[in-house]
């Protein structure tokens, strides 16, 4: 199927994407124990606006930066920041946020420590509509993810790129992840051409994935790091793909 128009194309099946990685693998246990899962929709409902706000501010942080510095200082972040409590966060007054910036404990990025009150005031915003954050990100369909990452791009602060998208992964939603290596075997394959991020590119690619999962009943994170390692070894052994 044309991802765009319609048409008939040459979109790979899952079966021989699959194939040709429990080949690269050596077996389909090694292979198998790779993939990442993703937590149930009750299960993400369960999740406390406040850790949204943390993940989404850490990968903030880390973009760009080293992620293992960041990593150490995460405690301290969580203790500046009240457990990023949601309420505390949105009240600060600019005269407070700015002297939080200035603690020697974070990584002191003025630009980056405003996007955590932003982002907290989208988690309130939602969260009155919805009752929680947690609940409009389970209730998202993952045949239309590219339109939650446009949310969290157009809605938060920062949370363009994979930031957003990476935040929610590591959060256990079920998304795919435009790594260099899926990036790369979309446009060796045709299905893009030029940015991966522009709306056309995002649509064909959302489409191949919804192919996939129709095809293979496997959830978007796994097919994503399915089709990372079906054109390379970049990510072997990892499970954040």
């Amino acid at each position: 199927m044309d991802l765009n128009t319609g048409n008939t194309m040459a979109l790979e099946s899952f079966d021989a994407i699959y194939e040709r990685v429990r080949k690269r693998k050596g077996s389909q246990k090694m292979l198998e124990s790779l993939l990442s899962k993703t937590v149930s929709k009750a299960q993400l409902a369960k999740i406390p606006d406040d850790r949204f706000l943390a993940e989404f501010s850490k990968k903030v942080f880390q973009s760009g930066f080293v992620w293992r510095v960041v990593r150490q200082k995460w405690p301290d972040f969580e203790e500046v920041f009240w457990g990023f409590n949601i309420d505390k966060i949105v009240l600060m007054p600019d005269e407070m946020l700015e002297k939080k910036a200035t603690d020697p404990k974070i990584i002191r990025n003025l630009n980056k420590v405003r996007t955590i009150r932003d982002n907290a005031m989208m988690i309130k915003d939602v969260s009155r509509e919805h009752g929680s954050f947690a609940n409009f990100v389970a209730n998202w369909d993952a045949s239309d993810i590219i339109g939650l990452w446009a949310f969290l791009k157009t809605n938060g602060a920062r949370l363009g790129g994979n930031t957003g998208p990476y935040a929610l992964r590591f959060l256990g939603v079920d998304t795919f992840l435009l790594s260099q290596d899926v990036e790369g075997y979309f446009v060796q394959h045709g299905i893009i051409s030029g940015s991966a991020r522009s709306k056309r590119s995002l649509s064909a690619i959302q489409n191949a994935f919804n192919c996939w999962h129709e095809q293979s009943g496997r959830s978007y994170t796994e097919l994503s790091q399915l089709l990372a390692f079906s054109v390379g070894d970049n990510y072997v052994g990892m499970k954040i793909i």
